[in-house]
């Protein structure tokens, strides 16, 4: 029996073909010490999708469940974080997204300007690198990344601290985390110190016999048309898929 009320991304295991692609961003869930994976091809090949995907099939991690960088024990809790809620709690493990217009202050955190205004308190406003600490930061079209956010992940991939030294605030919290990147290489190249930061570099290309491309279209159709039905369809796959990542560990 389907269960309609399942919602989420298209299923990573209902992806049509890409092979490389899968066992790549696979691999960095098995060992994340890989350093990332970096997928450059033409649109329309299921590289955002994969990302999405393959959040459903990471294994949850154990958090504070009021920290704001997803420390895994109370003791890891920056000083200027003010968690009220300390309880440990499973989280989902975070896949969060860098949208390539994305300002310096939202990617590192900024100063807090309602608590600034309201109270007169200087308060930290964690960023996209906090949110991303434990998990996955995926850039779409890395390769059009500004050079000063693609020095900026440099140094922070690098020492996995995100050091904010800015408008009176002096903060530190860990940021260590996979880096995916995907883009098209018909739109610019990838500066080779971020494409160094990658252990993983995979090319995809978009099917070419008539059945393989059928064969996607008819899926995302069944996406598109029943969503919930076409999860419950794939669920197993994605959980059978799951099981062998999480005891590769």
């Amino acid at each position: 029996m389907k269960d309609f009320a399942l919602t989420g991304p298209f299923p990573f295991s209902a992806i049509v073909g890409q092979e490389d692609m899968k066992q790549a961003m696979i691999l960095t869930a098995i060992d994340p010490g890989i350093g990332g994976v970096l997928v450059f091809g033409d649109r329309g090949t299921g590289k955002s999708t994969a990302v999405r995907g393959l959040a459903a099939l990471l294994p949850p991690i154990e958090a504070v469940a009021g920290c704001p960088v997803n420390s895994a024990h109370e003791g890891d809790i920056p000083d200027w974080a003010k968690v009220t809620d300390r309880h440990v709690v499973e989280k989902p493990t975070p896949v969060i997204d860098l949208p390539l217009g994305a300002t310096e202050d939202r990617v590192v955190g900024a100063l807090d300007i309602e608590k600034a205004l309201t109270v007169g308190e200087k308060a930290f406003e964690p960023g996209l690198l906090a949110r991303a600490n434990r998990g996955y930061l995926y850039i779409d079209e890395v390769n059009l990344l500004e050079d000063h956010l693609v020095d900026l992940l440099l140094d922070v991939a690098q020492s996995g601290q995100n050091v904010v030294e800015r408008e009176g605030l002096s903060i530190r919290h860990a940021a260590r985390f996979v880096l995916v990147g995907s883009g098209n290489p018909e739109e610019g190249e990838l500066r080779p110190q971020l494409l160094d930061r990658f252990g993983l570099s995979v090319e995809v290309t978009s099917p070419r016999d008539i059945e393989t491309r059928i064969e996607v279209i008819r899926r995302r159709d069944a996406y598109d048309r029943d969503a919930g039905g076409f999860l419950a369809d794939w669920r197993g796959a994605d959980m059978e898929l799951r099981q062998v990542s999480t005891t590769s560990l």
